[in-house]
């Protein structure tokens, strides 16, 4: 297993923990319970982010630019209707 793959499965993981402490944060039933999982929430968002710089930094997560046409496309498609 190459370094690459490992960085994939671990950023896997962590969206994964974080979807679930997402939806721990909004179900919580009470306010200690909702900040302990808003604040695993974050600490793992802030996993993701600093495993994603170092894959980007490596060229193994790559980027698409948006084209422009796109881009007003789903503006308009959006502003129309709200």
């Amino acid at each position: 297993m190459d370094d690459k793959l490992i960085m994939e499965d671990i950023l896997t993981t962590v969206k994964s923990a974080a979807d679930l402490y997402l939806h721990g944060t909004i179900e919580s039933g009470t306010v200690n319970v909702h900040r302990t999982f808003d604040r695993k929430l974050s600490e793992t968002l802030q996993m993701q982010n600093e495993i994603y710089s170092k894959m980007s930094q490596k060229g193994w997560y790559s980027e698409e630019q948006a084209q422009q046409q796109k881009i007003d496309q789903t503006r308009q498609k959006y502003s129309a209707c709200c």
